[in-house]
């Protein structure tokens, strides 16, 4: 498959440039037919190379290449080269780029609004919770809806656990009220802040550390992992240890572009994508356990946890937040649910 260009023309808005990507996408498909053919797989993601997702990609990259003999090639756009928060499920359902794996939060702005479970506050103890939903029957209910957007899910992994960032410490629903906070475009989230007493500011990721040092929101929501590394530690003066929401992702791909290889090179490809989601998942909490100990010694930064009371008090402010979805996507997904998180640990 001959490859695009790998990023759009400047004079070319970015708009046109989508439209334009999704004629030409069509050409590698209409010739697909070729056998072993060399297959260029363009995937963009949104954060940096040293994050859970960055090394999940380029050890899909690497794994593909070598096992492919070059034949396969992965071109990885980290942090936003190509497309952002805003605009990269658009881009892949254009046929723009090949792979995407954004978080779970941008699936209910393309009509899945059940992929929405995931945001709610205080759902899961820890990631084993996560894993039963993510790799068992109801993580696969969730991808079989994707097709209905032109679209496979390939698999899930892991960011861990969200904690709340401000210029001062947020330990009880008070210490939120007025505080404009960075959230990514989901309903849920935003529901979530203003629950806590906070208004919701919907920000692009690559935008949120300008926004903070400029005082355009006050504060945002973040694994830590994703905190070092942006340098949110640099304009935040607090960070309190809520693990209070999970934040994870899904590969997905172009279903015309997935269905148009070659039955053994998806089989490689998807292979090689397990393998590295594996990893991705075994390194998240040691990323993050990282990134802490880094923030504690960076001294920039004053770190708080959560007393069982002061939980509590978060708990049962947020709670509207979970019966307002469950009003807008049925109980049968919060049965479903249930039931998943009811099941033994593997």
């Amino acid at each position: 498959m001959a490859a695009m260009s790998a990023h759009p023309p400047q004079q070319i808005p970015r708009r046109q440039w989508l439209a334009t990507c999704a004629g030409a996408a069509l050409l590698p498909f209409a010739q697909a037919s070729a056998a072993q053919r060399d297959i260029t797989l363009r995937f963009s993601h949104v954060v940096t190379e040293d994050t859970p997702k960055g090394r999940a990609a380029s050890r899909f990259k690497a794994l593909v290449e070598a096992r492919s003999s070059g034949r396969i090639t992965v071109q990885v756009f980290p942090d936003g080269q190509l497309y952002g928060d805003h605009d990269e499920m658009q881009a892949l359902q254009l046929g723009a780029v090949d792979m995407v794996a954004p978080s779970l939060s941008k699936f209910g702005r393309i009509g899945l609004p059940e992929f929405e479970l995931f945001d709610l506050p205080f759902l899961f103890e820890d990631l084993s919770e996560v894993r039963r939903v993510t790799l068992g029957a109801l993580g696969q209910r969730l991808f079989n809806g994707l097709k209905r957007q032109g679209l496979v899910g390939l698999g899930f992994f892991d960011n861990g656990f969200k904690q709340m960032s401000a210029n001062r410490p947020l330990l009880a629903p008070t210490d939120f009220a007025g505080l404009r906070m960075r959230v990514q475009a989901s309903r849920v989230i935003a529901d979530q802040m203003r629950a806590l007493g906070a208004r919701p500011v919907t920000l692009a990721f690559s935008e949120t550390r300008r926004a903070l040092a400029t005082g355009v929101v006050d504060g945002t929501e973040n694994p830590v992992s994703n905190f070092w590394t942006q340098g949110m530690h640099q304009v935040q003066s607090d960070l309190s240890l809520t693990n209070h929401g999970y934040l994870g992702y899904a590969v997905v791909t172009n279903q015309r572009f997935w269905e148009h290889l070659q039955a053994d090179d998806r089989e490689l490809i998807n292979q090689a994508l397990q393998e590295a989601l594996e990893d991705a998942r075994q390194i998240a909490d040691v990323q993050n356990e990282a990134a802490l100990a880094a923030l504690r010694r960076s001294n920039t930064t004053r770190i708080h946890r959560l007393s069982a009371g002061q939980r509590v008090r978060l708990q049962q402010a947020v709670l509207p937040v979970h019966q307002a979805l469950a009003r807008r996507i049925g109980p049968d997904w919060f049965q479903a649910l249930q039931d998943a998180l009811a099941q033994p640990s593997a």
